[in-house]
């Protein structure tokens, strides 16, 4: 049995500091998305991603996994997660735009939260499903108030694919967690991610000569941030909270970035979309408040 944290609140906090740095990685891609495809974009966000986790392995923290299976999952695990998904999602929003993207992708909470009911016993909580669906109908009036009605059958086949990476790769790294540290989990898939990324190094060093300084540095704050510390965090939290409860505070995303591009873009959400993001915040914390509360009473 893995000892419990510190403090019970911590793998919550963890998770607040995993949804503000993927809503902030939206901002982000909107304006490097412009400069870079997306497979050179995930080899540069994963080349640093890999470069900011590397002093863990030279300090040890990385323990190799006790058996060549572990070691195969562990690296299946981190090119799904970590190389198939980014260059997937990267694709889908060449065609579709960024709300309706970010709309199909957020199907992969529902799919966890299920999954995770039925494959890995922790039960279908009446109360989570209600707040999944409540945040994810949120989702749905984003989309609809902050799309440009653009629409390709490519795009949302490419949407769905990411969803299911997704979803997929949460439900592995739960199971694989019983046997590997998360810390060494993410190192080794990230690392893992970023050699699967390797064949498009001709797009990236022709794309990069051609990008603007800030484009480049938004990328490398994908790899170091929203990459690299999201997911030593996210791994964290996973640990010591279920799969379907953890992934549901991910519908917090869509909302906190309409709050992150008011604050630093100026930007004004439709009124539609705004409504969407009230629904997102009711939903999630309807979903996830009672285990935090629970958290800190046990303390």
């Amino acid at each position: 049995m893995r000892p419990a944290p510190a403090h019970p609140a911590l793998p919550w906090l963890a998770a607040l500091g995993v949804m503000l740095m993927w809503a902030s990685s939206f901002l982000v891609i909107r304006v490097a998305g412009n400069h870079f495809s997306p497979g050179a974009m995930a080899l540069l966000r994963m080349a640093s991603a890999a470069v900011a986790l590397l002093p863990l392995l030279f300090l040890g923290r990385v323990h190799r996994p006790r058996s060549g299976r572990l070691w195969a999952a562990v690296i299946g695990w981190g090119v799904a997660w970590f190389a198939a998904y980014i260059v997937v999602l990267n694709a889908a929003e060449l065609f579709l735009d960024p709300a309706t993207a970010a709309m199909l992708v957020n199907l992969a909470p529902l799919l966890v939260a299920v999954a995770s009911g039925l494959l890995l016993g922790e039960g279908l909580s009446v109360r989570l499903l209600a707040g999944v669906l409540v945040a994810f109908s949120g989702i749905v009036l984003i989309t609809v108030g902050a799309s440009t009605g653009d629409l390709s059958g490519l795009g949302v086949v490419l949407g769905l694919a990411a969803a299911l990476l997704y979803a997929g790769s949460v439900l592995a790294q739960k199971l694989l967690l019983a046997h590997v540290d998360s810390t060494s989990m993410t190192v080794i898939g990230v690392l893992s991610g970023a050699l699967a990324c390797l064949p498009f190094t001709p797009a990236l060093v022709t794309e990069v000569s051609a990008a603007p300084a800030g484009a480049v540095l938004g990328v490398v704050y994908l790899g170091m941030f929203p990459t690299a510390l999201a997911f030593l965090l996210w791994g964290y939290a996973l640990t010591h909270t279920g799969a379907g409860l953890l992934s549901s505070s991910s519908l917090l995303v869509p909302a906190l970035t309409l709050v992150l591009a008011g604050l630093l873009l100026g930007e004004v959400p439709p009124p539609l979309a705004a409504v969407g993001g009230v629904l997102c915040l009711a939903g999630a914390s309807f979903a996830v408040a009672p285990a935090v509360l629970a958290a800190l009473r046990r303390q």
